[in-house]
């Protein structure tokens, strides 16, 4: 069964990405902040990495540029989810590394398409 990895600071935002997840056949990791989100990618090497911008400790932006620049998580896709919906924001979590970027409220049809689109 694939693992995805959801960091995100909020549970209610974890438990509605889980949802979506689990429909898709994923096992769930979760973390709460982007340092243990970086631990988790590190030490369980999950097939997918849901990820949120503002969180503590380590923004979604800092967690995605270390991530693409460790060789161990590297080519982990990442899918920014965040409320934070500037073209220009859009534009730095595309360039750490995201392959998609999702803003709050997401629908859920948008999570699944770019969660089959990295998977693909």
């Amino acid at each position: 069964m694939p693992r995805v990895l959801i960091i995100d600071d909020s549970a209610v935002e974890r438990k509605i990405i889980a949802k979506v997840m689990t429909t898709l056949g994923y096992s769930i990791l979760e973390a709460n902040d982007g340092e243990e989100g970086e631990e988790k990618a590190k030490s369980a090497k999950p097939d997918i990495i849901v990820l949120d911008v503002v969180m503590p400790k380590k923004d979604g932006y800092q967690v995605c540029r270390n991530l693409k620049k460790m060789p161990e998580t590297a080519n982990i896709p990442v899918i920014m989810i965040t409320s934070k919906n500037q073209e220009s924001d859009k534009f730095w979590g595309l360039k750490q590394g995201a392959i998609a970027y999702i803003v709050k409220p997401f629908n859920e049809q948008d999570l699944v398409a770019a969660v089959t689109q990295a998977m693909a």
